[in-house]
């Protein structure tokens, strides 16, 4: 089983580039964020001819938004309102072959790393705490936790470790909670056990007047398994080519490729 996760950002705008996902890399599950886009508008018809017939998401006007576009079925198909929060940020559902995926879009989080003077940042530290409560109480097996976290834990993680410190998605608060987060799983993430000390990158700003040879990237964007799949993952990669395509998303797909 093949998956892949992307921030799309604007899944009506970028379609296109969905559809060419589909056909070249075939996966057999597309977990899609920030589609921008209520959910009776997100234009999954496209798909049904690529042999993309399953569809579940949760969608929301101008912001926010996950979905699955999937060529197998999906039940208990859930959406959860962390905090009480209307923003569409999780869904989740399992998978003919028994398989959960949670798919979560977290909180950007604003540009000031201090939760006293900046709500935005209060919220998603507040965020990533309510999705570890949920865990830590379930009994997690055979599950998949993907998507735009918003924060690049280990110093590979991104271009400049010490530049970074104090920038959201990078600081040392915002890591401790996705730390603590990940070991309510456990959750494994597949790609820093995989790839332990390489440069990962993810996502490249759109200021960047040359992504390709500036290359100031970071990973924000993560697939990690319960321990029971990870003997089971036997590829994962990053679609770094995907931000040079034509009106890219600043983020580009995250594969993993299981066999169960």
């Amino acid at each position: 089983m093949k998956i892949i996760t992307w921030n799309i950002n604007s899944i009506r705008l970028r379609s296109s580039l969905i559809s060419k996902i589909l056909e070249e890399e075939e996966p057999d599950i597309l977990c899609l964020q920030e589609c921008k886009s209520p959910s009776e508008d997100m234009p999954f018809g496209v798909f049904e001819p690529l042999g993309y017939k399953f569809f579940a998401c949760w969608g929301q006007k101008s912001y926010n938004g996950v979905a699955f576009i999937s060529r197998i079925p999906l039940e208990n198909i859930e959406k959860r309102k962390f905090l009480g929060s209307e923003q569409a940020r999780h869904i989740s559902a399992i998978t003919s072959t028994g398989l959960t995926i949670h798919n979560f879009y977290f909180p950007a989080g604003g540009d000031i790393p201090d939760r006293n003077s900046n709500e935005k940042f209060a919220f998603k530290l507040d965020y990533i705490k309510a999705v570890e409560e949920y865990f830590s109480v379930l009994d997690l097996s055979k599950s998949i936790l993907v998507g735009d976290l918003n924060i690049a834990p280990e110093e590979q993680d991104v271009w400049d470790h010490k530049k970074l410190l104090k920038v959201v998605s990078h600081t040392p608060i915002e890591v401790d909670h996705l730390r603590s987060l990940a070991k309510s799983g456990p959750w494994i993430d597949v790609l820093r056990k995989k790839y332990p000390d390489e440069k990962l990158f993810s996502w490249w700003s759109y200021r960047a007047k040359d992504w390709l040879v500036s290359n100031k990237g970071r990973r924000l964007d993560h697939i990690w398994l319960t321990e029971d799949l990870l003997d089971k993952c036997k590829s994962c990669y990053i679609l770094k080519e995907v931000r040079g395509w034509s009106s890219p998303s600043d983020h580009v797909p995250v594969v993993a490729e299981l066999v169960l």
